[in-house]
C-alpha cells in the first residue's frame, strides 16, 4: 500500500508520460518517414465527401450559440446530481427536500429561455425579407445600428 503522495500518483503520472513519449514517437515517425504528395484534391477542405460550398467564414446564427451555452449550464448542473444520488441514503428527506429545490430552480431557468425563445430555431414569422433579397436583419440588431 502506498504510504506517500508521491508513491500514490507515481504509476499516473508514468502512465502520462508513457502515453506522451508514445503520441509523440508516432507524430515523428510519420513525420520523418511519411510521403508528401501535394494535389489539388489533397489540398482542398474535406466535408463528409462532398465538394465545399459557401464560404469557410459563414457567420453562425446567435441562437447557436445560445443553445450552446445552455446546454453547457445544464451539463455542469447535472454534474451535481451524482454526488447527491450517492449521499442520498445518508442525508433521507432532507436530501430530497434540497434536490427538488434544485430541480425546480434548473426547470424554472429552462422554462425561462424557453419562453425567451432561446430554443427557437426557426425563422420568426415577424422577420421580413430585406431590400435586395437578403436575410433580414432582426428589429433588435436595426435598433442598435439606429
Amino acid at each position: 500500500m502506498p504510504t506517500s503522495y508521491s508513491q500514490t500518483y507515481f504509476p499516473v503520472l508514468l502512465q502520462v508520460l508513457i502515453a506522451m513519449a508514445i503520441a509523440g514517437g508516432m507524430l515523428t515517425a510519420s513525420a520523418l518517414l511519411g510521403r508528401r504528395v501535394r494535389s489539388r484534391a489533397k489540398d482542398m477542405p474535406y466535408e463528409c465527401g462532398v465538394p465545399p460550398q459557401g464560404s469557410p467564414h459563414e457567420r453562425f446564427s446567435v441562437k447557436f450559440y445560445l443553445v450552446a451555452m445552455v446546454f453547457i449550464l445544464f451539463d455542469i448542473e447535472t454534474v451535481f446530481l451524482y454526488p447527491w444520488a450517492v449521499v442520498y441514503r445518508e442525508l433521507k428527506f432532507f436530501a430530497f427536500v434540497e434536490m427538488f429545490v434544485f430541480v425546480v430552480l434548473i426547470l424554472s431557468g429552462f422554462y425561462y429561455i424557453w419562453k425567451k425563445g432561446a430554443l427557437s430555431w426557426s425563422v420568426e414569422a415577424s422577420s421580413q425579407p430585406a431590400k435586395g433579397g437578403g436575410r433580414a436583419w432582426p428589429e433588435a440588431a436595426v435598433r442598435r445600428l439606429e
